[in-house]
């Protein structure tokens, strides 16, 4: 909680999948490629996103979370996003927490037109790399100008952790959230590695894609 990992939208998640449940007891979405495409599931999936993003604010993590893989969201219209590559995730978790209110007021108000041409550019890099496996460009898919050189003015231990991970070998390596959790894809070899040389100030951890989201039956 509080560290970047999408901790209040798996939670709204969570309370909204309940909800449902307790609407409607005889429902099943259950996680399989079988099921994830019957009517039942796919109506009650967008359910749990609508109620869970409007009470998140936003979509993101929500989506995450009910759908698992990797997704692009836009308001309610949530694609999951085609994978040719199956990677390890290395997170390092430190002791401190930011709270995402706080940290969203060290961004600037107004983006250059510049800034937010690159962003653009570098997410249509990220999800085209993720679809066609092409992992040399993974790292420059997560280049950001919008908030996270911002966020790690303020965590530097964030920002080394950051560097050390790319300069070790990571595909490409993030702010999660606002921080001050930092992670990575890699291979899975190299994933341990990775993991074993992060700092001793906080917890590593070598971690999957949930490839299923919601489950219950």
């Amino acid at each position: 909680m509080g560290r970047g990992l999408g901790y209040s939208g798996a939670v709204r998640v969570v309370g909204a999948t309940l909800g449902l449940l307790e609407r409607e007891p005889s429902a099943s979405i259950v996680g399989d490629a079988a099921h994830r495409s019957h009517p039942d599931a796919l109506r009650l999936r967008a359910e749990v996103l609508t109620i869970s993003a409007a009470l998140e604010g936003h979509g993101d993590n929500a989506a995450a979370s009910v759908y698992g893989s990797v997704v692009a969201v836009a308001d309610e219209v949530c694609v999951e996003v085609p994978l040719a590559l199956d990677p390890a995730i290395v997170v390092w978790v430190p002791d401190a927490t930011t709270g995402t209110d706080a940290s969203r007021r060290t961004l600037p108000e107004q983006l250059s037109r510049d800034d937010a041409a690159f962003n653009v550019g570098r997410v249509a890099v990220l999800v085209a790399a993720l679809g066609a496996g092409r992992i040399d460009a993974l790292r420059v898919g997560a280049e950001d100008r919008m908030h996270q050189d911002h966020r790690l003015a303020h965590q530097p231990r964030s920002a080394a952790t950051l560097r050390a991970l790319l300069d070790a070998g990571a595909w490409s390596a993030w702010l999660s959230g606002s921080g001050p959790t930092v992670a990575a894809f890699a291979g899975r070899e190299d994933a341990d590695r990775l993991a074993a040389a992060l700092p001793a100030e906080g917890r590593a951890m070598v971690l999957e894609l949930d490839r299923h989201g919601v489950i219950w039956e």
